[in-house]
């Protein structure tokens, strides 16, 4: 892997995280049952784009964890905001646990390609070849 590509997967690592930290948010409003439609369409959109970059990254990088499985289970049992809102304090709880596992999971990423990027960025600064 050159190093732009490297730093173009970090980065958007660094957005699919952004999104997830959205898809909490959701969730949290969800339990509140503060949202409306355009916060429904939002939802939507945010967990299109986490399943559409997740076989973008996937296609760069392998994973063990979280697993494509993990994630699509986690976006298939929240099919919407008001499916949510509906649901027991225990089921919330036990889909962010799953959050957190795959928000965990997908920053231990992160910080392997960090050490990838740093450790080119030296061999370049060094002499050592690109």
């Amino acid at each position: 892997m050159t190093p732009k590509d490297i730093n173009q997967l970090v980065t958007q690592i660094e957005t699919h995280i952004e999104c997830w930290k959205q898809f909490n948010h959701f969730i949290t409003i969800a339990r509140a049952k503060k949202f409306g439609a355009p916060d429904e369409s939002h939802f939507l959109e945010i967990k299109s784009i986490i399943v559409q970059e997740l076989e973008l990254i996937y296609a760069s990088v392998e994973a063990a964890s979280p697993t494509r499985e993990e994630i699509h289970a986690l976006i298939g049992n929240a099919p919407s905001l008001r499916f949510l809102g509906d649901m027991s304090e225990g089921a919330l709880r036990s889909l962010e646990t799953q959050w957190h596992k795959v928000y965990i999971g997908w920053h231990a990423i992160l910080g392997q390609l960090k050490v990838k990027q740093r450790t080119t960025e030296t061999k370049t600064f060094w002499g050592g070849k690109k």
